[in-house]
């Protein structure tokens, strides 16, 4: 199941969990599309329940997103924080190299929440606008 909802004015969440579907895999690509139309500053909290990878295509279609909308994300997105199991700093470095923004990985979502808040926009934290 994916699903993309924006918590208190800008902590924008995209949740990819059981129960997964078959359709899991395009509903994941469309939620990146519109995760990329958002228009005001943000951080992002992407929770991964450890289910399915992508097939290739999917693969091929998050590789050309990531391109695609790099302006658009690095923009407005003030700092990412996935939650999944087995995450860890290794795993973040990955994309850390993919965007300027700052992204932190970790199995705890209230790890990862607490990261975020240093870098909201509405809560004015310093870190925010840098």
């Amino acid at each position: 199941m994916i699903s993309l909802s924006l918590e208190a004015q800008d902590v924008v969440v995209l949740r990819f969990h059981q129960p997964y579907g078959p359709d899991d895999e395009a509903a994941y690509l469309d939620a990146l599309e519109h995760l990329a139309r958002i228009e005001q500053p943000y951080v992002l909290l992407a929770i991964f329940g450890g289910g399915p990878h992508l097939s290739q295509a999917g693969e091929k279609g998050q590789a050309l997103w990531f391109k695609r909308t790099r302006a658009q994300m690095e923009a407005r997105c003030r700092a990412c924080a996935m939650v999944r199991p087995g995450a860890s700093d290794v795993s973040a470095q990955v994309f850390r190299r993919l965007w300027s923004f700052p992204f932190f990985a970790s199995p705890s979502e209230a790890e990862a929440r607490a990261f975020l808040t240093a870098y909201r926009p509405s809560l004015g934290s310093p870190k925010a606008n840098s």
